[in-house]
């Protein structure tokens, strides 16, 4: 029996795709993510830096939460999206780095030698050179600063080159940036962390075994442990420990296989493709709304095919791209231009640990793990690229601003940020100028 939408509903799917479809278009364009972040920080910029200076820190600093009689908690907004938006950055970072070593890049020693010794290259490197121009200061404690990689920005940078870079290029500082974010995670665990409360690990600690249990008894549906998520975050922000750091525990605990009647899948997915047929007629050169509806239904059955880990994945992936992180930036990147300070080792050594520290770390790490071999350079790539590929890992930007927030008081922030701006910046130009002019000289495929 075939089932026709409703001629209204149809009309009206059919009025709204056609609205959207340029910003589904531009969501599709693997620099599009870049692109949101970079406009958010200019307006931060422009924001913080004309007449509504005053006004940049009086919103963000405002006070949000709930109340109930003499019960109350509330936050700034900006603690609001430092300590929990974020917190769903690191749930999608840490689905990635699941998914990565369970079945991807890093599933494997051969497979992850490469870009985990380029990560750790870029991440000791770096914080060497940080800790040189800044020992013995009060902010000898920010090393971590140089040593992230914002990889939504480097990617969209690498992006911008099209079918001039090699494919394998791309997965190699996918596979980096992960494996950096993962540094990330554990410096801000261990090194910039307050005064841990185990009161508040033990209520993490229930609710993240209560979600196990789940995964042991092969719930699939994703809801029951978002809920119980929210309760790891409540518990880790008790405990001290920066909240950032439940979405990371959560995403490890949500299940990556699935469990499904193939037979019922397969009978729903002819019935969908039978109805589809019959909508249909060879002559016609555009899909109706009929037959889009019918499609509408086994792409669904489809998507509920997915592994739980991926379909979660691909369900964040859009809010985080186009909305936690430019928020992120819109509250964080406000920074004054005129503060000075550049010339102080704090700046000098953030600037110097992301624009030389990055690129040396990785290409010398990479190099030696190339002749040692225990890896291979990326297929169809050369040195050259990996260079340019070192530079952009120097975009700290939005990962670099968050270890800052952490690692530094009010009277160093300015300072550290716009020495990070300023790193990013350069880095970027370099990398993509690097990766471009080494391209010309290797096949890409």
């Amino acid at each position: 029996m075939s089932l026709v939408p409703p001629s209204g509903r149809a009309e009206r799917l059919a009025r709204s795709r056609r609205f959207f479809r340029p910003l589904l278009e531009f969501s599709h364009l693997s620099s599009s993510g870049g692109i949101v972040l970079l406009v958010a920080t200019v307006v931060a910029l422009c924001w913080s830096n004309t007449v509504g200076v005053d006004t940049y820190a009086r919103i963000w600093e405002a006070k949000v939460g709930l109340s109930w009689g003499d019960l109350s908690f509330k936050m700034s907004i900006k603690h609001w999206v430092d300590d929990f938006l974020m917190a769903i950055f690191f749930l999608v970072v840490g689905l990635e780095i699941k998914r990565e070593l369970l079945m991807g890049e890093l599933s494997s020693p051969r497979k992850a030698a490469l870009p985990a010794l380029a990560a750790l290259g870029g991440m000791i490197i770096p914080a060497l050179i940080f800790i040189l121009f800044n020992r013995g200061t009060p902010t000898a404690n920010a090393w971590g600063i140089p040593m992230a990689t914002d990889i939504a920005f480097s990617l969209g940078l690498l992006s911008l080159l099209g079918n001039r870079v090699p494919t394998s290029l791309k997965v190699f500082l996918a596979a980096y940036a992960i494996v950096d974010d993962l540094g990330a995670i554990l410096i801000i665990t261990f090194f910039y962390s307050a005064g841990v409360k185990v009161a508040g690990l033990l209520i993490a600690g229930a609710f993240l075994l209560a979600m196990f249990a789940l995964n042991f008894l092969g719930v699939r549906r994703l809801s029951p442990y978002m809920l119980l998520g929210l309760g790891v975050w409540g518990g880790i922000f008790a405990s001290g420990v920066h909240a950032s750091i439940a979405g990371v525990l959560v995403a490890f605990m949500v299940p990556l296989w699935v469990r499904m009647d193939r037979g019922a899948f397969l009978d729903r997915a002819k019935e969908s493709l039978g109805e589809f047929e019959a909508a249909g007629s060879d002559t016609e050169e555009h899909l109706t709304d009929t037959e889009q509806y019918h499609l509408a239904r086994l792409e669904r059955a489809i998507e509920n095919a997915q592994f739980p880990l991926q379909r979660l994945e691909n369900l964040m992936h859009g809010w985080v791209a186009f909305a936690i992180l430019p928020i992120f930036a819109l509250v964080n990147a406000g920074v004054p231009l005129s503060g000075g300070g550049i010339g102080q080792p704090l700046s000098i050594g953030i600037i110097a640990g992301l624009v030389l520290g990055k690129p040396i770390g990785i290409v010398v790490f990479a190099w030696l793990g190339t002749k040692l071999r225990l890896c291979s350079l990326p297929r169809h790539s050369n040195m050259g690229q990996v260079l340019g590929v070192g530079f952009l890992g120097g975009v700290g930007f939005t990962m670099a601003i968050f270890i800052s927030n952490l690692a530094l008081d009010v009277a160093n922030l300015n300072q550290a940020k716009l020495a990070i701006l300023i790193a990013s910046g350069v880095a970027a130009v370099i990398g993509l100028v690097v990766v471009a002019v080494s391209s010309r000289r290797a096949p890409t495929r």
